[in-house]
């Protein structure tokens, strides 16, 4: 299992992006109001104490700050095989 915790300033996000293929992550809202996109589903906004999950092998289309002007956080969980790394990678457009 490994925790990150995610920080975005204002109006910052992530590029889309896939997680280790064995990972199971749980994500949880810390402060201010995260909009995610994982696979099929349609784009929401999270807010603090909010949380969502991505299966493995899921897309993650959106991972942004729904706001141009106060910071968020989010907690990322992963639960994933020791040696399967990098637990995340970039899209490559």
């Amino acid at each position: 299992m490994v925790a990150i915790v995610v920080t975005y300033a204002p109006g910052g996000k992530s590029p889309a992006h896939h997680h280790a293929r064995s990972a199971f992550v749980y994500a949880h809202v810390l402060s201010g109001a995260i909009r995610s996109q994982v696979g099929d589903e349609p784009a929401k906004v999270y807010q603090v104490g909010e949380g969502f999950h991505e299966v493995p092998g899921s897309y993650h289309w959106i991972s942004e700050n729904a706001s141009d002007t106060d910071p968020a956080s989010l907690l990322a969980v992963f639960v994933v095989e020791s040696e399967d790394r990098p637990l995340t990678t970039p899209d490559e457009k």
